[in-house]
Parts: C-alpha cells; sequence; structure tokens
C-alpha cells in the first residue's frame, strides 16, 4: 500500500481508538501515527524537564501553542517547564535566560499576537545546541516554526540519537504560507487571510472611488501562493492574482498590463492581488539570503507598481494606482478562533507524542486528521499551489483573468 499521501486511521491497536475493521486483517505498521494520548506513557512526569522555543517569523497562535503545551504538560504532572528566548539563539547567547512557565505565567497570553518567548532566525551550530540541551538536563524539546525550523528540529534529533540522549524533539508546524508538505494546513494561515481582507477591501474602496483607479495589494508567500489565492477567492474583489506557482507575462497582447486596460475600460477599475515570490523570473535575481538561508526575494510588488504607472502613462491613459502592502501586518496580530482551536489541539498533540517516546516528529494535520509525521519527510520539498486544482480554477473563476500568455 502506498501511504505516503494517505493517513491510516488507527495508530496501533491499543492507542487512538484503534480498532480492526476487517477481521482477517493483519496488523501492519504505518509511517503515519494518528495523533493523541497512549495508554502507556515513556517519561516519569515528575522527573521531566521540558522546554519550549519559537523560532522563524511570527505568526498568528503562537502564543496559544506554547499556552497550550504548557497547559498539558501540567496536565502529565511536569513541574518543570521552561521557555528558551528569541528562537534556537536562546541555546548559546550569553545573556539569554531560559524562563520558568507555568499555568499562572501564560494564562492571557494567547490573547495578544506576536511570541511570548520572543523569534529570532538562524542560530548555532547544531552541536552548540545539543551541548545546551545536556547541560540544562532537558527531556523534551517543543519547537514550533516553519520548514527551517523543522530542519534544525531534526538535525537537533539525530545529534541526541548520535549521544544516545533520552531527549523527545517535537515540533509544531507554524507558517502563515501555509506551505508545510502533506499538511492540510499550518496554523496561522486562516487568520492570515482572514486579516488580508482589510487589505483587499482597502484596495477595492480607493480603487473604486477613483477614476480609472487601481488597487494592488502584495501578500505573504515566498514560492507558494496560498495567502493569495484564499484571500482572493474569500474576499471576492480581486480582478487578477498572480502567485509564484502560475508563471504570467506582464507586456505584450496577453500580458497583465493589457488586461488591466481592459478592466479600466469596461469596469472602470480593478484589484490586483500578488505573492511576494510571484514574477521572480521578471526581476534581477540575487543570491543574497537572511539568517535562515532563504534567499532575498527582489520586490515584486514595487515592480509591478512602477511597471503599471509607467504603462498607462506610455498609453496616455490616467490611472490611479494606490499599492498596499500589509505583509507583516498579516502575521502579528492575535489568531482567530479557527486558528485557535487548531492551535489547541496542535500543542495538546505535540505533548502526547513526546510522552509517548516519539522524537523527530511534528504534530499536523492530514487528509483531515491529526497524526505525527516525520519531520524528514514535511522538509523535503515546501508545498506549492497546485496550477490545475479546483482551488485554483475556482480562485481563477473567481477573478475572470484570462491566461496571461
Amino acid at each position: 500500500m502506498n501511504t505516503y499521501n494517505e493517513v491510516i486511521k488507527y495508530a496501533s491497536p491499543t492507542s487512538a481508538g484503534a480498532e480492526c475493521i476487517d477481521p482477517d486483517c493483519s496488523w501492519v505498521e504505518h509511517w503515519v501515527h494518528r495523533a493523541g494520548p497512549r495508554k502507556e506513557i515513556y517519561y516519569e512526569p515528575e522527573e521531566v524537564k521540558a522546554a519550549i522555543v519559537t523560532c522563524g517569523g511570527l505568526c498568528p497562535g503562537l502564543n496559544d501553542v506554547i499556552r497550550q503545551i504548557v497547559f498539558t504538560l501540567e496536565t502529565y504532572g511536569v513541574k518543570n517547564i521552561v521557555g528558551i528566548p528569541f528562537g534556537y539563539r536562546g541555546f548559546f547567547e550569553k545573556g539569554l535566560k531560559e524562563m520558568p512557565l507555568s499555568r499562572d505565567v501564560v494564562e492571557n497570553i494567547n490573547l495578544s499576537g506576536g511570541s511570548f518567548l520572543g523569534v529570532s532566525r538562524g542560530g548555532a551550530k547544531t552541536s552548540e545546541i545539543v551541548d545546551s540541551i545536556q547541560a540544562r538536563r532537558i527531556d523534551m524539546l517543543f519547537v514550533i516554526g516553519g520548514n527551517g525550523s523543522h530542519a534544525g528540529a531534526n538535525a537537533i534529533h539525530e545529534e541526541c540519537r548520535k549521544r544516545k540522549l533520552k531527549v523527545s524533539v517535537v515540533a509544531v508546524p507554524k507558517t502563515i504560507d501555509n506551505d508545510i508538505l502533506f499538511m492540510d494546513k499550518t496554523f496561522g494561515f486562516d487568520t492570515a487571510v482572514e486579516e488580508a481582507q482589510r487589505a483587499i477591501n482597502s484596495a477595492y474602496i480607493e480603487a473604486r472611488s477613483a477614476y480609472h483607479g487601481i488597487g494592488l495589494v502584495k501578500l505573504m508567500g515566498r514560492s507558494s501562493g496560498f495567502i493569495a489565492m484564499h484571500a482572493s477567492l474569500s474576499s471576492g474583489q480581486i480582478d487578477v492574482c498572480l502567485i509564484p506557482e502560475v508563471s504570467f507575462t506582464l507586456d505584450g497582447e496577453h500580458g497583465v498590463l493589457r488586461h488591466l486596460e481592459h478592466l479600466l475600460n469596461t469596469k472602470g477599475f480593478c484589484v490586483v492581488c500578488v505573492a511576494e515570490g510571484a514574477g521572480q523570473d521578471l526581476l534581477q535575481k540575487s543570491n543574497a539570503t537572511d539568517a535562515s538561508g532563504n534567499v532575498i526575494l527582489s520586490d515584486f510588488g514595487v515592480h509591478m507598481q512602477q511597471k503599471i504607472k509607467k504603462h498607462f502613462k506610455d498609453i496616455g491613459v490616467p490611472a490611479d494606482l494606490k499599492y498596499i502592502d500589509p505583509t507583516y501586518m498579516v502575521r502579528a496580530c492575535r489568531a482567530n478562533a479557527s486558528d485557535a482551536i487548531l492551535c489547541t489541539v496542535l500543542g495538546q498533540n505535540a505533548v502526547h507524542g513526546a510522552f509517548a517516546g516519539f522524537s523527530g516528529i511534528t504534530s499536523g494535520v492530514c487528509n483531515t486528521h491529526y497524526v505525527y509525521l516525520p519531520i524528514t519527510e514535511v522538509i523535503t520539498t515546501p508545498k506549492h499551489v497546485n496550477p490545475n486544482s479546483r482551488m485554483w480554477h475556482r480562485c481563477l473563476t473567481s477573478t475572470g483573468q484570462p491566461d496571461f500568455h
């Protein structure tokens, strides 16, 4: 059986409500385990020291996950819980001390955005981090982060195995881009899409209120256009949506700029939504990278703004362009109800996984099931919008945009 894109219904005959639905079945262990509490636990809770770290950029729901991990650890009876400040940097940077955590400390941190523990990109060598884990006598490490942070968590897990340390390294996938492989959805995504509606609505009002008004909105999405696609689809106000997975041309008879001319002639105004990673093939490439090792993208939003202004000036048509870039605003806000629930379940399941003795796993949702996935699998490549998917075609139907080639 091909299990890579399938999630088993049950984890084992004695966990997660397992039952044999076929009388003649023989149990075959799959690589994906159903998440949840186990009948037996690996650790003695009173002896456990657990640490939580949040890495990478901000994301709605970080505090919700921290809070729920602490709550669940205390439910198990763990009394020694600490937070590592400012990402992996907190393991080695002098002056950054671990923060004692308890239910009383984290009770209301979910009421605000950001991370109670702070975040940072990059970090020390894996060996130095594991040296610190050993020195601090940490038994469980919960890493909340995206693809890069997951790669770091897996390296820590492997180094702990190499040293024969009994440390459970469990990750929780965090990215508003929703670009982690095999995950139906990552926390923060719903909130980011909802927050993006405010920017799109502002662009719509500006465009509609002006003579030949054009609203241009740039949203986050380095290599995956999920936010732009879902925000465009949900708003119903977007005429053109451009994402990294679908190539397009700006100039020429079938280019985006000619279509904007058509929209101004027929509607009188238009609204364009672009993902930050869209159109990189049209821009000068940079080999520079940020602290996380990500290639620094050229600013397509600004490029698009300049191209639109120049195009309409060259053809002698007045156009009133308003450019809105809310990229960091959509990730700094508090989680909405949908994300808060997801954070709660993911945080609980991360602790259940650690107490089961698992390590090198991440807690997520795959094919509607809450599961544990091997980190090695989810970091192989980012998840992308499928240009042949129903969802992208729904977006195209909503915008009415043609094929820009």
